[in-house]
């Protein structure tokens, strides 16, 4: 097969986004725009990408990491100019390069191998990737003769009445015969307003040379969306959640309500998982099969087994293994891990421990720096006290203990198996297996003194 290269262009700073971030960057259902187009060009088969980068050329450059080579555009002077930083890695190699803008993360790998294969099929020096825009206006229009072939491109300030009344644009993406396009750039000129290098006149050079030059109709227009603004920023979400969903549940997940569904690209959920509206899943999350999340739940980073009840909680950087159950409003915050069958009932924390099979923590609890073994019973309001001021400290809890309410473990500190902490107890020692441990004054009571008060 013929070799498949891409330009994509990244150098902008993206001024119309306000912002401190370079455009590139900004995300579309938790990844960097430029990250959604490396996506689609790996899921092409391309050979060869080069990443232009200009302002915060560092900062993209570690975004992107070794998933592509770059070249610097120290100054913007055009998308011409710009494709012309990758003569040296690309100009005298033999194939096709495709030139796509980073600020596009709705194209799909599929659209990509077509305009490959159409522009194999039509041996062009170059071929336009087109669409039909419900309004055209501010797009360069496809103009064609009569009999279909791609006469020019005429951008909107230059259009007469009726070429505006095309309905065909020019979405800025376009497959090169790779040494044709590095010639064109050659003879690349910029004597306009802006003094700058335009890829479309590589388009006009190649024409004028006789050179077969055609067009690439893709299907749905919302593919070639650029971001410049927040707004389209917001529309790219949209658009990219709606994919996502639609794909979700075409593998089996229930959305009862996918419009207020929102689920970061690459998540993984497993068939027959129930998922209510107002659920956000980020990151790199894995949800099994079977599991049910209820509206409120915020799931980062972290991975659920199968038959997992998620009840309007927070989840960061956590595991829950099969038929475990969480909620409402507690909250599993980094390297907490909760054993297969556990109960973490509502208004509960866990931080950093491990909860073992079949153990119930019912409510307003809070275990922290900690190991529990299996079918412990942990009462109300519990508290795991893992930090000195200084540093954290481990506590463990053996198979079958019994941990009354109001309890304060201070860690470090050993609970063992089949021992009993009294409720409200302060413990700071050790306990062996059957101990009843119990740390707490003994109750006076003073008669009459209720006489005494004054109320």
């Amino acid at each position: 097969m013929t070799q498949r290269n891409a330009i994509i262009l990244a150098a902008g700073k993206g001024t119309r986004m306000k912002s401190k971030l370079y455009k590139v960057l900004h995300q579309v259902c938790g990844k960097p725009m430029v990250a959604h187009v490396l996506d689609q060009l790996e899921g092409a088969e391309i050979d060869n990408i080069i990443t232009v980068v200009g302002y915060g050329a560092e900062t993209v450059e570690e975004a992107i990491g070794t998933r592509a080579k770059f070249v610097l555009q120290k100054q913007q002077l055009g998308t011409g100019h710009a494709v012309m930083q990758a003569t040296d890695l690309l100009a005298d190699l033999e194939g096709q390069t495709l030139v796509v803008s980073g600020d596009t993360p709705l194209f799909t790998a599929d659209t990509f191998r077509k305009l490959f294969e159409y522009h194999t099929q039509r041996k062009a020096a170059v071929t336009i990737l087109t669409s039909q825009a419900p309004d055209p206006t501010g797009y360069g229009r496809i103009v064609r003769n009569e009999v279909g072939i791609v006469e020019r491109i005429v951008e909107q300030k230059d259009a007469t009445e009726e070429e505006k009344a095309i309905k065909e644009i020019n979405t800025g993406v376009y497959c090169f015969d790779n040494r044709k396009l590095f010639a064109a750039l050659k003879l690349l000129k910029n004597d306009n307003a802006q003094g700058e290098y335009y890829l479309t006149d590589v388009i006009e050079i190649l024409k004028g040379q006789g050179e077969v030059v055609t067009a690439y109709r893709m299907k749905d227009f919302d593919e070639s969306m650029g971001v410049n603004d927040r707004i389209a920023l917001a529309r790219a979400n949209q658009l990219m959640q709606a994919r996502i969903n639609a794909n979700l549940m075409k593998q089996g997940v229930t959305m009862l309500d996918p419009a207020t569904t929102y689920i970061d690209a690459g998540v993984k959920i497993g068939n027959d998982t129930v998922l209510e509206g107002n659920v956000v899943i980020k990151g790199h999350t894995v949800i099994g099969s079977d599991c049910y999340i209820s509206a409120g739940s915020r799931i980062i980073d972290s991975t659920l087994h199968d038959n997992v009840t998620v009840t309007a909680s927070t989840l960061q950087e956590a595991e829950m293994h099969d038929g475990s159950d969480i909620g409402p409003n507690s909250h599993l915050r980094p390297q907490a891990e909760i054993g297969k069958d556990v109960h973490i009932g509502n208004f509960c924390e866990i931080k950093k421990a491990y909860i073992g099979e079949g153990t119930k923590i019912g409510h307003l609890s809070y275990v922290g720096d900690a190991t529990l073994g299996k079918d412990i019973n942990v009462g109300c309001g519990v508290v795991f006290v893992n930090y000195d001021g200084a540093k954290k400290h481990h506590t463990n809890v053996g198979d079958h203990a019994f941990i009354g309410s109001n309890s304060n473990l201070v860690a470090p500190v050993n609970i063992a198996a089949d021992s009993f902490v009294a409720a409200g107890s302060t413990i700071t020692d050790d306990t062996n297996q059957y101990d009843m441990a119990i740390a707490r004054a003994r109750q006076t009571n003073k008669a009459d003194y209720a006489k005494k008060l004054p109320w």
